[in-house]
């Protein structure tokens, strides 16, 4: 073999290695929390805030949501390879050493840690060090063998990067931050929930307790239309913290009343409503409010 096919070779190993490692840190995942955190900035700061800063929360706070994902991947190993929508996965496939994912998770928090203290502040770092330490003992290793509340408690480590945002640029909590984290909190079951009312058969054959599989699809749905509707008055407690105005109060109650009506449709006519309609807007209403937070603040504020 020529030196040329020697290094194409390498070259083309080491592609797939760093692809896999990518993969394992869940990337498509972190985009949507990194969604949250730069508006949460613009409305602590009233405005654009530093772009320095922006980049080193979103780099931090990137770092330690792979960190999170990636140990993740090492723990569930054993039940993705049951499930057709995780048998493709770096570990299960034998593409990565589970010990080499562990370290490489741990290391990435860690050093997102270190990262977000030096260039942002404790409480930012401390918040992101939080939801690594939630997602990992409390939802992925406590909860999701063991109980149907597992996304509704576990999912709160999805909730803080708006958090880190308003830390990262405050050095200090308020009302605000927590409404946002209360609006990703309540919006992860009815998120989550559809897309398991679809996979529900690998949840079963991996015997992870999801709703769908322990009291079923009526139950589900019905627990579906009741978050839908708590989300509402949620999204608008927002404007009695003073921090944004009708724009985004009347985007997100529009917003809202799409995403009710939606999970209704799922409860009364589920076979005329997917739950993958539900799953797909839901991902575009979450972002869409807050982006239109940002927007509001910026434009208005």
């Amino acid at each position: 073999m020529t030196a040329l096919a020697l290094a194409l070779r390498d070259s083309g190993r080491w592609s797939a290695t760093i692809r896999s490692y990518v993969a394992i840190t869940k990337p498509r995942i972190i985009l949507l929390l990194l969604a949250t955190t730069v508006p949460a900035m613009v409305v602590a700061e009233g405005g654009w805030p530093s772009t320095a800063l922006v980049i080193a929360t979103l780099v931090g706070g990137t770092a330690s949501a792979a960190g999170a994902n990636a140990i993740n991947c090492w723990y569930d190993r054993d039940i993705d390879a049951l499930m057709r929508r995780t048998q493709s996965r770096p570990l299960v496939r034998g593409d990565i050493p589970p010990l080499n994912a562990l370290l490489f998770g741990v290391a990435l928090g860690v050093g997102a840690f270190a990262f977000l203290w030096a260039t942002t502040n404790l409480l930012a770092a401390a918040l992101a060090a939080a939801a690594l330490l939630f997602y990992v003992f409390i939802y992925t290793v406590w909860l999701k063998r063991r109980s149907t509340q597992n996304i509704v408690i576990g999912g709160a480590a999805g909730a803080f990067p708006p958090m880190v945002g308003w830390a990262a640029v405050t050095g200090e909590l308020a009302w605000a931050p927590v409404i946002m984290f209360a609006i990703i909190f309540f919006w992860t079951p009815p998120h989550f929930w559809a897309l398991a009312l679809r996979i529900a058969p690998d949840y079963r054959e991996a015997k992870v307790p999801m709703l769908p599989v322990e009291v079923g699809e009526v139950a589900t749905r019905r627990q579906i239309l009741a978050y839908s509707v708590v989300l509402i008055p949620i999204t608008l407690a927002l404007l009695l913290t003073g921090t944004v105005g009708w724009l985004y109060g009347a985007a997100a109650g529009l917003a809202g009343l799409g995403f009710v009506a939606i999970a209704f449709g799922l409860w009364r006519w589920p076979k005329r409503v997917p739950s993958m309609r539900l799953y797909t807007y839901s991902l575009a209403y979450l972002a869409a409010i807050f982006i239109v937070m940002a927007i509001d603040v910026g434009i208005l504020g």
